[in-house]
């Protein structure tokens, strides 16, 4: 591209070069021989002395004054033919200052498709490319100080929680055995869920900024299910919720990491849980194609409005904020969830009305890390 741009230029300069002597040769000629008539008119009228009949017969001082008048007209025709490009040039460089100076809101107008044209495209292209780039980093920036405003409040609830009721327990001499007890689980529930806490955000952190590694495997999803709802029991049964696997087939193999799958759907699980009390049931379903599993996870407890749904999957968003304190989220659940299936290169999205909120997820049943070029990831070959 550069070499092609030096190339156009110097032919350009080349040509407007050619014509300009072709031009400035024009012009002498004329005058020459103009000149050289009217010389001659001069000395057959017998006006032999007169500074006109100097033409006639040219010495060195009037062929000087030749060249020089051709140099002045080649000057002249060259500088206006370089006078556009001159110009703009002249905003280009404007408009490099400008942008050195910090004003990214400078571009300049493409004309024509020539190299200067290449010239100012490319600077306009550059400028953008800049301005995505700051653009980013603000992102980022806001981000990072959301992040750790979210972590200073989530941490610091049951943190303050532990350390009161740890000073109840040793500033108190006699305490009844019974409440002992209380303040003892209420404090290693709230250091249990602090725990929580740490491990979403250490584990969000991960997975946004690529840390984790995937490890592909065979796995079966539908058996994957049924261990997690299992595990889930005495979840279900404090909640007092019935829960139900239905799959079209007994079992189904993919390629995929097992332990972030399995994350995945204790994300969600956990979720349904979460919001779903006052429906009674969860239901999680398993649709196997050839190529495309379909998993969904249903909970018939609150219903999300419409206008909310695209957000749930915002890091540190939750659904009424009030419930949220009450069910203790930390609103990374759900965007662990999506960076989870990204990862897969699969799809999650959600649906909620009267008939359930439905949490839906699609993942290919052949997942290839090269294929999809996911940087830093590693296939493991284990059942």
């Amino acid at each position: 591209m550069k070499n092609d741009m030096s190339r156009r230029y110097h032919i350009r300069v080349v040509t407007n070069v050619i014509y300009s002597g072709l031009v400035s040769c024009l012009v002498v000629v004329f005058l020459v021989t103009n000149l050289t008539m009217v010389g001659e008119y001069a000395v057959e009228s017998g006006r032999e002395g007169s500074l006109i009949a100097m033409f006639y017969q040219p010495d060195t001082v009037i062929i000087l004054l030749y060249m020089l008048f051709g140099i002045m007209v080649f000057a002249a025709v060259f500088l206006l033919l370089q006078g556009r490009y001159m110009s703009y040039i002249s905003k280009i460089s404007t408009a490099i200052r400008n942008i050195s100076d910090g004003d990214l809101n400078t571009t300049v107008e493409v004309v024509g498709d020539d190299e200067f044209a290449d010239m100012a495209a490319n600077l306009n292209r550059m400028v953008e490319e800049i301005r995505e780039l700051m653009d980013k980093e603000r992102e980022s920036e806001r981000t990072k100080n959301e992040l750790i405003t979210n972590i200073a409040h989530d941490l610091r609830t049951p943190l303050t929680s532990i350390i009161g009721y740890l000073e109840l327990l040793s500033k108190t001499e006699h305490m009844d055995p019974d409440m002992q007890k209380k303040y003892i689980d209420i404090t290693y529930t709230k250091a249990k869920r602090l725990q929580k806490l740490i491990e979403d955000l250490f584990g969000f952190t991960k997975l946004n900024y690529g840390k984790i590694s995937m490890r592909i495997s065979k796995v079966d999803i539908v058996k994957l299910l049924s261990q997690l709802l299992e595990e889930f029991y005495p979840a279900f049964m404090d909640k007092g919720l019935a829960y139900e696997l239905q799959s079209n087939v007994p079992a189904k193999v993919i390629k995929a990491d097992g332990n972030l799958l399995a994350r995945l759907f204790d994300n969600l699980i956990n979720n349904a849980i979460k919001y779903g009390t006052e429906g009674k049931r969860i239901l999680v379903k398993v649709h196997a194609a050839e190529t495309i599993v379909t998993v969904s996870v249903t909970n018939y407890g609150y219903v999300i409005p419409k206008d909310e749904l695209p957000l749930l999957f915002n890091k540190f968003y939750r659904v009424e904020q009030s419930r949220s304190v009450n069910t203790g989220g930390t609103g990374l659940g759900l965007a662990i969830a999506k960076n989870i299936v990204d990862m897969h290169g699969g799809t999650i999205h959600v649906t909620s009305d009267l008939k359930g909120t439905v949490f839906t997820v699609k993942l290919k049943v052949n997942f290839d890390i090269n294929r999809e070029n996911f940087g830093g990831l590693e296939e493991h070959h284990e059942y």
